[in-house]
């Protein structure tokens, strides 16, 4: 099933939410017919081999309630806001389910750290830290200028790239009514660019499947 190790046990998948009725078909296929409960954040599937598959709400769905529900909720079109973000560059767009119809990249020099001792590392560090601190306030207007004016007709807000970076972003006042609608998952992208951006929205839209093998007999 692939994935990627998860801290505490078992493993993540992300799935496309018009493909994930066919990975329940296959994980009923290969695990038997599971008892599927309800959750706040989701459904959880427990197989009668001890398997089991926490399926999350993807960013903006209802929980649905029921798996054909959740099915049905996942696979739903939603307008999500996106902010990418790390200290040199930021993207911003929305997409309606999976077209970008808004978006603006933007960059901005900080000078990487020196080696140099004493007064010049100082000195470049003031540099270095001024430099962030400007590319910081620029990003900050970008998303009062693209994003803000968009919040209303967004159902979440999706982040990635540098947590302390997009944190920054959204600790700014004007920006509280994105801040709302910000949801718990931080995409891990590189350098913001406009096709990084368009990948994003797969990761974005994707259901997050924690899924758990049984415990060893002793």
């Amino acid at each position: 099933m692939g994935g990627r190790p998860a801290a505490g046990g078992g493993r993540w998948v992300e799935v496309d939410p018009h493909r994930l009725a066919r990975w329940v078909e296959g994980f009923v296929d290969r695990h038997g017919p599971p008892t599927v409960t309800p959750r706040e954040d989701g459904l959880l599937l427990s197989a009668p081999d001890g398997t089991t598959a926490q399926l999350y709400v993807p960013p903006g769905a209802s929980a649905g309630g029921d798996l054909p529900g959740f099915l049905a909720a996942a696979a739903t079109p939603r307008r999500i806001g996106l902010l990418l973000a790390r200290k040199s560059a930021v993207a911003v767009g929305v997409a309606e389910g999976e077209t970008l119809t808004l978006s603006k990249v933007d960059s901005s020099y900080v000078q990487g750290r020196t080696a140099a001792g004493g007064w010049s590392q100082h000195r470049f560090a003031r540099r270095r830290d001024n430099q962030a601190k400007a590319a910081l306030g620029d990003a900050v207007e970008l998303a009062v200028r693209l994003l803000l004016p968009q919040a209303g007709t967004l159902d979440a807000v999706v982040v990635g790239g540098d947590r302390r970076t997009v944190d920054g972003i959204l600790a700014d006042r004007r920006l509280a009514r994105l801040a709302a609608l910000r949801a718990d998952r931080l995409l891990d992208v590189p350098e913001p660019r406009h096709a990084v951006l368009v990948a994003a929205i797969a990761a974005a839209r994707a259901v997050r499947i924690l899924v758990r093998d049984p415990a060893p007999p002793d």
